[in-house]
């Protein structure tokens, strides 16, 4: 029996933006580049934003490094950032529950309505 392809490629919950909202929740699509010179975000790349870290690619180290990097740059504690999947991977989606800071490139305006 042959496998199908299926008629819609599924969608990531951002769409075809490296961001979304649901509610106050944040969902932020990283490319993460581990063992860079400095901790850095970068500009977005299709539908990931890369983020560049100190730290090295060993057992989810530089994930750690990375959630206490973008925690004060989107003013939330560490525990207010979800990582739902790409612990131990270059490609990770997080979740900032209600950040109170966008950095660049996420503009201000993107914010939802109160």
């Amino acid at each position: 029996m042959a496998l199908r392809k299926p008629a819609t490629p599924p969608r990531s919950a951002t769409g075809d933006r490296f961001y979304a909202w649901d509610g106050d929740t944040l969902v932020l699509n990283i490319r993460g580049k581990p063992g860079a010179v400095r901790d850095a975000i970068g500009q977005p790349r299709g539908t990931q934003l890369k983020v560049s870290v100190t730290a090295a690619p060993v057992a989810g180290k530089a994930t750690a490094h990375l959630l206490r990097f973008l925690a004060p740059l989107f003013g939330v504690p560490v525990g207010q950032i979800e990582v739902v999947f790409g612990r131990e991977n270059v490609n990770k989606q997080l979740r900032i529950k209600a950040p109170t800071r966008l950095p660049p490139p996420i503009a201000w305006a993107s914010l939802p309505d109160q």
